[in-house]
């Protein structure tokens, strides 16, 4: 069964989550987990007005989403920042070709899952992971979360993303908080999650 993570990323905070969805994904016998990017819209110039350049430089190697890789899936686990409570444009971008596969049924029973990024505690994570989820309905998929035995999304000691809806961590308003720990356990929770359901589905 493949299990797909596709993310994207600008300064590394959605691509360091969707390792450890990845790293939890593996630990389920028989997944066949694969990594891949959606492809980078803003301009050389815009990244480096961004000083994303370096953060990117992280990542370069992973290979991009296909529509191909879509089909193949027997689930898809979407990593994205937030843009005003809302999916990045360049994620929209990818959905958006997917039409095809849409008039097909191609991922209709499949599993969907999904996963995010914030600048601040309430800048947006659970919208942005159920507006996603939308696309994810109308393409007929199963939606997988993380459920409460997941403990660690209602810890109270320290400020942590993580919710019913996916995993999630806050960059800070400059970017410079990494995903923490807590957050890391709950991203590769949903990985080995998404993949037990979706071996019990097509194992």
């Amino acid at each position: 069964m493949k299990v797909n993570i596709i993310f994207h990323s600008i300064y590394g905070h959605v691509y360091r989550l969707a390792e450890a969805v990845a790293e939890g994904a593996k630990e389920v016998a028989g997944a066949e987990v694969g990594l891949y990017q959606v492809e980078e819209t803003l301009p050389q110039e815009v990244l480096e007005k961004m000083n994303a350049t370096g953060a990117k430089k992280q990542f370069a190697k992973v290979p991009v989403a296909t529509m191909d890789v879509l089909a193949e899936s027997h689930a898809v686990i979407f990593g994205v920042p937030t843009r005003f409570g809302m999916m990045s444009a360049q994620m929209r971008a990818f959905l958006d070709q997917t039409g095809q596969i849409w008039m097909e049924g191609g991922l209709i029973g499949r599993v969907g899952s999904v996963f995010t990024s914030t600048g601040s505690q309430h800048g947006g994570q659970e919208t942005t992971i159920r507006s996603f989820h939308t696309t994810l309905l109308h393409h007929g998929m199963i939606i997988v979360g993380v459920p409460y035995s997941e403990k660690r999304q209602m810890a109270m000691d320290e400020i942590t993303g993580g919710s019913p809806y996916g995993a999630s961590t806050i960059a800070g308003p400059d970017g410079s908080r990494m995903p923490s720990e807590n957050e890391l356990a709950i991203a590769r929770f949903q990985g080995r999650h998404v993949a037990e359901i979706t071996k019990k589905l097509f194992g």
